[in-house]
């Protein structure tokens, strides 16, 4: 699949470190700052045109979750069409400065499927048991 990207000022092309990685790295579009137990919208610089049955998420890069930087993986809809942000949260005591071009997360295109949600289903057997209803 290609997809076009839409410029947002600086910006730097998403590129996979391996051709058969699920994602592809995404960059930091300027310096900024995490500051410590915050959550901050760091931009890309990128949008993309995505076909509609897809949707796009940035997703953590493992080094920097290891690090207590995680990202809401919220998805991006096919007929968005603005900047993609990764939403970071950083968990640790100390702020965190992500510089101009450093990768900041994993862009992933996802197939979706579009459900009907009907207003009323049978119950079944199991109810609205949930957590822990099965035992540990």
């Amino acid at each position: 699949m290609k997809l076009k990207i839409i410029n947002f000022g600086t910006f730097f092309t998403p590129k996979r470190a391996h051709y058969n990685d699920s994602g592809a790295d995404c960059f930091c579009k300027e310096d900024i700052v995490i500051p410590a137990g915050k959550v901050v919208k760091v931009p890309t610089g990128i949008g993309v045109e995505l076909p509609d049955g897809y949707d796009i998420v940035v997703h953590d890069k493992s080094g920097l979750s290891s690090k207590g930087l995680w990202i809401a993986n919220a998805p991006v809809d096919a007929g968005y069409r603005g900047e993609i942000h990764a939403i970071i949260f950083n968990t640790t005591n100390e702020d965190y400065t992500f510089y101009k071009g450093q990768k900041i997360g994993q862009l992933v295109v996802r197939p979706v499927v579009y459900a009907d949600f009907v207003t009323k289903f049978d119950e079944e057997e199991r109810g609205n048991n949930g957590f822990g209803s099965t035992g540990e």
